[in-house]
């Protein structure tokens, strides 16, 4: 029978794909909808209000920007709510960061228990003791949604699915999750499985800083088995968005539909998070009105600071009489469209310091200000320690210069 499935579902690709291809634009929902939903028309890109954006079909709302954590938008966003699927964000990060510390490799061979087998809803068809790499199940859950895969993961991971929720639970307190409590890495609707819009931006942010993962988020079709089971992404923003870097739908009875969307265009990467919406198409009508608004009402500018700008820093009681500078991390800035010549800059450097100094101490500070209010702060750092002059060390440096001085008269 489950051979008969992945037969099945390869053909429904195929047709899947010849339809897409022939379809006329004017002749389906979906084609109409990716004229304004990517600009490889050549249309120019949507602008979208304030006041357009909080009137999206969903019971709460984020819009977060992945670069600086900077909240853009929020409606209920801290709203407890099922969060379907979308609960798999953090099953694929655990993956990630799992493979990243070298516990788990892509390569890895795991073996399906009846436990992952019998998870029911999406999924991929597993059988007991079936074998597929732990690249094939990320795959899997990705694209798929596969609830058989996203267990099959968990328990590779951890041993136990109660194992993995707990590190679960452990990582999202670390990500700042107060309002998420998970009790499955699947996502299928349980008693006390909850989270909200801004943690799910949270956990977001943290996997797509996982740059690897966007190899399976943008999937749109792919197969596995040898081509005997298709997978088509449930995320149709990464068909239809231009820019669209993923990230996961869910949809169960308690959570109704659901979506984390990014999409990244000239340097901006947005994370919109919708939940609770009546219909698919709401959920999908929600997040690309979000992210429409971002990219309409924000723009990355990223300040060029030059350590050569940097005069050197008079040293009192040193064994140097000055320090040279260098400028710490330069982070992007995230203004309204059109103001990034507006920002002032202000570089706060005393006029001398007292030795001794750490190399990469802080002695500075670059302000970045708009209209008032702090955008970033950029640290200044030592570049080199200057140790305190003590009287052995004067005399060391009396005597290297007077060596010195009568070996060049020899």
């Amino acid at each position: 029978m489950k051979a008969y499935r992945y037969r099945l579902s390869a053909l429904l690709l195929a047709a899947a794909a010849a339809v897409w291809a022939a379809m006329p634009a004017a002749a389906d929902g979906l084609r109409e909808e990716s004229a304004a939903e990517t600009s490889a028309s050549g249309q120019e890109e949507a602008v979208v209000t304030e006041a357009q954006v909080s009137a999206i079909p969903a019971k709460s709302a984020v819009l977060l920007d992945a670069g600086s954590g900077q909240l853009l938008f929020e409606m209920n966003a801290h709203e407890q709510m099922p969060p379907a699927s979308i609960t798999k964000i953090m099953t694929m990060l655990l993956v990630m960061e799992a493979i990243e510390d070298g516990k788990i490799s892509y390569g890895d061979t795991v073996t399906c228990s009846d436990h992952a087998a019998e998870q029911g809803g999406s999924q991929i068809w597993l059988e007991p003791g079936e074998q597929m790499t732990v690249e094939e199940l990320l795959k899997a859950a990705a694209v798929n949604s596969a609830n058989d895969a996203s267990m099959a993961l968990a328990e590779h991971v951890a041993g136990t699915e109660d194992a993995f929720v707990e590190q679960m639970n452990a990582r999202a307190a670390e990500l700042g999750m107060k309002d998420t409590v998970f009790q499955n890495p699947t996502g299928l609707d349980e008693e006390g499985h909850l989270s909200s819009a801004y943690d799910i931006a949270l956990m977001s942010r943290a996997l797509l800083s996982h740059e690897d993962i966007t190899r399976f988020t943008t999937i749109w079709m792919d197969t596995l088995r040898g081509g005997e089971t298709a997978l088509t992404n449930t995320n149709r923003l990464v068909r239809f968005y231009e820019g669209c870097t993923g990230l996961k739908t869910g949809t169960t009875d308690g959570a109704g539909s659901c979506l984390s969307a990014s999409a990244e265009r000239g340097g901006l990467h947005l994370i919109a998070v919708s939940m609770g919406s009546a219909t698919s198409d709401d959920r999908f009508s929600s997040c690309r009105t979000l992210l429409d608004y971002g990219f309409s009402a924000f723009e990355s500018f990223t300040p060029h600071l030059d350590p050569v700008q940097l005069a050197a820093l008079p040293i009192r009681d040193g064994v140097m009489p000055s320090l040279t500078m260098v400028f710490g991390e330069v982070p992007s800035l995230l203004v309204a469209k059109g103001r990034a010549d507006e920002i002032d800059c202000t570089v706060e450097i005393p006029e001398e310091l007292e030795a001794p100094v750490a190399e990469g101490a802080v002695v500075g500070t670059v302000r970045y200000t708009l209209d008032g209010k702090l955008l970033a702060e950029v640290e200044v750092l030592a570049g080199h320690a200057v140790p305190r002059m003590s009287f052995s060390t004067a005399l060391r440096m009396l005597w290297q210069a007077l060596t010195a001085g009568h070996a060049s008269t020899d």
